[in-house]
């Protein structure tokens, strides 16, 4: 059984799990800067817990294609307070951090965070593994083709599915090697891959399982749905409800959404098979 220690509260992934995301950023796809001031943040995160999201995932720099690029400096005052913040109003809840750098993972935890949800599986830090080693925290590491102002930049492999695969499992052994216990893997979706190569991830996503670590899905509204749907992220919902039912059907332990309640229903439904 699939279990992870955040916080030292065990969380067990047999019956997956939603991530709700929050983005602090003044510049993200779809809710860049909906949520800049204390109560609209507050209020969106109570949305998201009692709609039944397990954890909260907190950003503070756009990953999208051709982001621009936030100082460490900034970063930290941009997430910290925020992550005070939460926990004063909502101490029992379980945040996982998204970065891609370890002083800033290092500062969040402290604080209180639970989890390191790092984009670049160590690539843009090397430092990020030792880090997350001495914490003892979980890490969700992400494959992604270069950074995040180059990754949609003519994406190519030679094997999507081998070459992703063969990358994680040199990260699950770089991550047990800097003594990292629980790690979670996510094949990302939408970083460094065409339209096609996503649809290849998500038909074989069970091919993952073989690393033996949970696997996370993160389809949430991404151009994967609103482009071949030529609608907008903002009419992506019901798309991405589709490709949640998909990818629980093909293994995925945890989704990382911008709609908690619709993740929660694709869940209970797909139980029900």
């Amino acid at each position: 059984m699939q279990s992870i220690n955040c916080n030292g509260k065990l969380v067990s992934l047999e019956t997956p799990k939603v991530m709700g995301i929050l983005n602090v950023t003044p510049d993200s796809f779809y809710d860049g800067g909906m949520y800049k001031d204390a109560s609209t943040i507050l209020t969106q995160v109570e949305k998201m817990l009692t709609d039944g999201a397990t954890f909260i995932d907190v950003g503070a720099y756009s990953s999208r294609p051709n982001a621009p690029h936030v100082s460490l400096e900034e970063e930290k005052q941009r997430l910290l307070p925020i992550l005070k913040l939460i926990l004063h109003k909502f101490p029992e809840t379980i945040l996982s951090i998204d970065t891609f750098r370890s002083e800033v993972a290092k500062a969040a935890i402290d604080l209180g965070a639970a989890i390191v949800n790092d984009i670049s599986a160590g690539n843009l830090d090397n430092n990020m593994m030792n880090v997350v080693g001495d914490l003892g925290v979980p890490y969700i590491m992400m494959h992604m083709q270069g950074t995040p102002k180059t990754m949609q930049q003519n994406p190519s492999y030679e094997d999507v599915l081998k070459d992703i695969f063969h990358e994680l499992s040199e990260k699950i052994a770089l991550a047990r090697s800097c003594k990292i216990k629980d790690i979670i893997v996510d094949p990302g979706f939408g970083f460094g891959k065409t339209i096609a190569h996503n649809y290849t991830i998500l038909k074989e996503l069970r091919l993952f399982e073989i690393l033996d670590c949970p696997i996370l899905a993160g389809v949430s509204r991404k151009s994967m749905i609103y482009k071949v749907l030529d609608v907008s992220p903002q009419e992506a919902l019901n798309g991405t409800s589709v490709l949640h039912t998909i990818a629980l059907q093909n293994g995925a332990s945890i989704l990382r959404v911008h709609d908690v309640k619709e993740a929660v229903e694709c869940i209970k439904l797909v139980g029900m098979l």
